[in-house]
């Protein structure tokens, strides 16, 4: 999936749309997986709602840890237009907070992997699904927090969709830590790949071998 937004004309942040119930069966009802215990806490995969969330999200794009990486740092109004195609899609991209422990600290894209242009660049699987996530605090990272959080959410994934047979994600190459998250979290090296704008690390972790990884 691309990282890229657009400013409104006046450089301003629109006023937040109401986030639609969009049917999410292409994910096996996300909505309503509950919480999952890690050894950083409880986290629960919140769905956002932009009304509430906007301004958290925007502060973290503009972290410049995050933005080297996302590259969505700016106004709201840069964020919300990221947003809203998955707000207002058909539920194939849901925009979740991880709230740990009551408290939102990082930002998770859950998605259908087979049925994004992602798929257009490796060998896709039906029911692949992919993750992309940037942990909100700059207390969190370097410690661990991370790679709690991927094998949480990937294992979350993997128990709440049979069909799914492994779970994706491609940070870019020279963003070494999130590389090393993934493979402490139990993900394995599949392959680098082109993607607009990024040299992308394919990084997977399959059903088969999530007990041994």
């Amino acid at each position: 999936m691309t990282h890229a937004g657009e400013r409104a004309a006046d450089g301003s942040a629109p006023a937040p749309a109401r986030t639609r119930c969009f049917d999410d069966g292409l994910l096996d009802g996300l909505h309503g997986w509950g919480p999952v215990t890690c050894p950083a806490g409880v986290l629960r995969l919140t769905p956002v709602r932009q009304e509430r969330d906007l301004a958290l999200i925007t502060r973290w794009m503009n972290d410049p840890a995050v933005a080297a990486f996302w590259e969505l740092a700016g106004p709201a109004s840069v964020t919300a237009a990221h947003l809203e195609p998955q707000l207002r899609g058909d539920g194939r991209s849901i925009p979740c907070l991880g709230v740990l422990d009551g408290v939102p600290m990082s930002y998770f894209e859950v998605y259908r992997a087979d049925l994004d242009p992602l798929a257009r660049h490796y060998p896709a699987r039906p029911h692949d699904t992919g993750v992309h996530v940037l942990v909100g605090g700059a207390a969190d990272r370097g410690r661990g927090v991370g790679t709690a959080l991927l094998r949480a959410v990937s294992d979350h994934i993997l128990d709440h969709r049979p069909r799914c047979t492994r779970v994706l994600a491609e940070p870019d190459l020279e963003n070494t830590p999130s590389v090393s998250a993934f493979l402490s979290a139990g993900f394995r090296f599949g392959a680098e790949v082109d993607l607009p704008g990024k040299r992308a690390a394919l990084m997977i972790r399959d059903r088969a071998l999530r007990r041994l990884l």
